[in-house]
């Protein structure tokens, strides 16, 4: 049963409800990162997420907030300042990196973790060791104020690679691979942590993690928790495209093409679609063109073109209908007829040319074009009109 009009348009909107649907939930999804156990966020409440270590901070009466401002914008004297780069999702542009330089000059602390610190802090350099499985035990190499809470944990295979007397180790792991280091700029300090796992939601349960945590923001007068480099700043600032956002997006618009389309096309006049007769003789003379053309016979056609003016020349010069092409040319000429020197000399050759299964499309052409001019020239109009028989009008009454 066809559908009405009514029908087809629910359909429609039905099919692009649905779409709407699903790109509405791949923005939602968006959000999350693919890892399913989250990355050091305060926003995140996974299994990797900083958000329990945030909530605890800001409980506690430490003065800790989020920062989703770029580093341009930190502030100028930054003495009692830390900045909390924990896991960041992306590295900082050239003007973002002399930013967070001034920020150290100017007496802030910048606590980073997680990551390559030398694309965020000058005078640092990591390298990889041996992986760390699960929450790997790291134990203190030097009394300070980092290493007051004893060991801590860490996973991961980052390891502070610079040696000298700017950067001290604070805890180390079995291999004596320095994981926690801190180095003086400026008027300001770098912390940098091998992993953030001290202060995501399953690493701070750990004894000591919350303690190197404490220790690292000290009696800071502000904290800034850093969300500018963890996916929102990715979102907003186009460094990464979401595959499923830009998919859904995708479908949307071939959707709405097609709609367009269906609906321009049923709603705009309806004509009949024109049929070609099947007695129309040009579909004879290409089904059979067709058929030569898939048999490589194009020397098919040069002895049709010669029978034909075998029996043209049979007719009009009294010779036998299987004459030769030589014989038809002597027998023209004889009675008077003459034929273009190119074109007698391509008839005396059509009989070889009939039975060249080789023959090639061009030279077939050449042979029957000229077998037409010599029935032409031998059968003309005008002779064809005297050759009938003419009716008398006396004899038309009879």
């Amino acid at each position: 049963m066809p559908l009405t009009r009514d029908e087809k348009r629910g359909f429609i909107g039905l099919a692009a409800a649905m779409l709407l649907l699903m790109t509405l939930v791949a923005w939602l999804n968006s959000d999350n990162k693919d890892d399913e156990e989250g990355y050091p966020s305060s926003y995140s409440a996974q299994r990797h997420g900083g958000k329990a270590a945030f909530l605890l901070l800001r409980q506690s009466g430490y003065p800790v907030e989020r920062w989703e401002k770029p580093p341009m914008q930190l502030p100028e004297e930054a003495t009692g300042i830390t900045l909390i780069l924990a896991g960041p999702e992306s590295y900082p542009r050239p003007e973002e990196y002399t930013s967070i330089i001034r920020f150290l000059l100017h007496g802030g602390t910048v606590l980073v973790s997680g990551t390559f610190p030398e694309h965020f802090v000058p005078q640092a350099s990591v390298d990889f060791g041996e992986m760390r499985v699960g929450h790997a035990e790291c134990k203190p190499v030097a009394l300070t104020h980092l290493t007051r809470g004893g060991s801590i944990s860490q996973d991961g295979d980052r390891i502070w690679s610079r040696n000298g007397e700017a950067a001290l180790a604070h805890f180390a792991d079995k291999d004596q691979k320095p994981v926690v280091v801190s180095c003086a700029m400026g008027q300001g300090q770098v912390i940098w942590w091998a992993s953030a796992l001290p202060l995501t939601n399953a690493g701070i349960r750990d004894r000591g993690n919350l303690d190197l945590l404490l220790n690292s923001v000290g009696d800071s007068k502000r904290i800034l928790w850093d969300e500018y480099y963890h996916q929102e700043h990715i979102l907003t600032g186009g460094q990464r495209d979401n595959s499923a956002q830009m998919w859904a997006l995708a479908q949307a618009a071939f959707l709405g093409l097609l709609v367009v389309l269906t609906f321009s096309r049923r709603s705009g006049p309806i004509v009949p679609l024109s049929q070609e007769s099947r007695l129309s003789p040009l579909e004879f003379v290409e089904t059979l063109g067709n058929v030569f053309q898939r048999a490589r016979g194009t020397q098919v056609a040069v002895e049709i073109a010669l029978n034909r003016l075998q029996q043209i020349a049979a007719r009009r010069v009294g010779i036998r209908g299987t004459a030769s092409p030589e014989e038809i040319v002597l027998a023209v000429t004889q009675h008077g007829i003459k034929l273009p020197p190119d074109v007698a000399a391509l008839v005396r050759t059509s009989g070889d040319a009939a039975a060249d299964p080789q023959l090639s499309e061009k030279r077939a052409l050449e042979h029957v074009r000229a077998l037409n001019e010599a029935m032409r020239l031998l059968d003309p109009p005008a002779a064809r009109t005297t050759d009938r028989p003419t009716v008398r009008p006396t004899e038309e009454r009879k």
